[in-house]
């Protein structure tokens, strides 16, 4: 875990009891536990908010397109070529 040995884990839990205490340590635990809990809560609650609607949207109407717009690849007949053909 973390790269550490037995040896130095025992050691660490140790120097942490000596520095904070035993009553510290496990309210860290316990306020932990609580953080985890309601994180997961609120996840849970998120996750169950992302439903699709039951009603599906309602497209957009379909507007026609200005006058003059030529799109990629059209061929547009030049109003000048009065039926001359190339």
């Amino acid at each position: 875990m973390f790269g550490m040995g037995q040896w130095e884990l025992v050691i660490l839990i140790a120097v942490a009891l000596l520095i904070f205490g035993g009553s510290r340590l496990a309210n860290a635990g316990k306020n932990a536990g609580k953080a985890i809990r309601e994180f997961k809560e609120e996840t849970s609650a998120l996750k169950k908010s992302d439903a699709p609607p039951a009603v599906p949207p309602v497209p957009p109407a379909a507007t026609p397109e200005p006058e003059g717009i030529v799109h990629e690849g059209e061929i547009v007949p030049d109003p000048k070529d009065k039926g001359q053909q190339a």
